[in-house]
């Protein structure tokens, strides 16, 4: 009976541990975004996942095609891969941790993120290995959604979901 006790504790204290530290890596990100650090912001995400998804979304918000088209086997449009190749560029030029580091250490930047006010609007566990957040900001009818993995040991930002006004932003950019 002695002997369960500590058992009982330390499988406790794993599960607490497990879940708090989503919320850490969280924090650290945060921490990292406003510090500009880009080694930081290296390590905690997966550039190539993240990108990739922003790709899909852009193209899919341009050329939505109607369900109908989608599951009959029809060809996308003809714009269709022109689209995606420009995306593909620009994307991969912005959507860096360089780049992301250098926005955040510009004054106007500062300016913008500290009355902009982002917060964690909801996060919780999708899986035991998938940490789900969405942040709101003022001024957004959507909130961006990020999906971290747990993965060697580390949380890792592996999709971002930007709403679709940050997505036209984009779009009418590209």
């Amino acid at each position: 009976m002695i002997g369960r006790k500590p058992a009982i504790g330390a499988c406790l204290a794993i599960a607490m541990a497990y879940g708090i530290y989503p919320y850490v890596a969280l924090y650290r990100l945060g921490q990292a975004i406003r510090g500009g650090d880009a080694a930081a912001l290296q390590s905690m995400v997966n550039w190539d996942s993240v990108r990739e998804g922003i790709k899909e979304d852009i193209c899919d918000l341009v050329v939505d095609q109607p369900v109908q088209a989608k599951s009959g086997g029809q060809l996308p449009p003809f714009g269709a891969g022109f689209l995606r190749g420009i995306a593909t560029n620009v994307i991969d030029k912005q959507v860096t941790p360089e780049a992301l580091a250098r926005a955040a250490r510009q004054p106007e930047a500062k300016h913008v993120a500290a009355g902009a006010n982002v917060q964690v609007s909801w996060a919780f566990f999708a899986s035991p290995s998938t940490f789900v957040v969405d942040l709101s900001a003022p001024g957004q009818s959507s909130p961006i959604r990020l999906q971290m993995d747990l993965r060697e040991g580390g949380w890792h930002v592996t999709r971002v979901w930007l709403p679709p006004d940050l997505l036209s932003q984009a779009n009418a950019r590209t």
